[in-house]
């Protein structure tokens, strides 16, 4: 499967997503996009953009974008505290539906 990161998350929660294809927004040469405009971009070569934005579904119309969203939703956006939910994540990925948000909380 292949995932997005948002720039609201550590690059170090890569090597937390293998065996999967996780590339970073900044790495895609987006970053300081508009979540709309990664999105878009996203949608065409990505099944999932993980983000820590818990207002992404109130902010973009998402049943617009052939992509999955998971927030991660934890005390800080630091590894340490999003590393517990990986667990969670890795197991709906196969589970997700394209155009709806996925909250994992931790």
């Amino acid at each position: 499967m292949r995932l997005l990161l948002d720039e609201s998350l550590p690059r170090r929660l890569k090597a937390e997503l293998t065996p999967h294809e996780v590339k970073t927004v900044p790495e895609m040469g987006w970053g300081g996009k508009e979540n709309g405009e990664v999105l878009r971009l996203a949608s065409t070569r990505f099944d999932v953009f993980v983000t820590a934005d818990q207002g992404i579904e109130y902010q973009q119309n998402l049943a617009g974008f052939d992509i999955a969203v998971v927030t991660l939703a934890a005390k800080t956006n630091r590894l340490e505290d999003l590393r517990p939910l990986v667990p969670k994540l890795l197991q709906i990925l196969g589970e997700l539906k394209k155009g709806k948000v996925h909250t994992i909380a931790g």
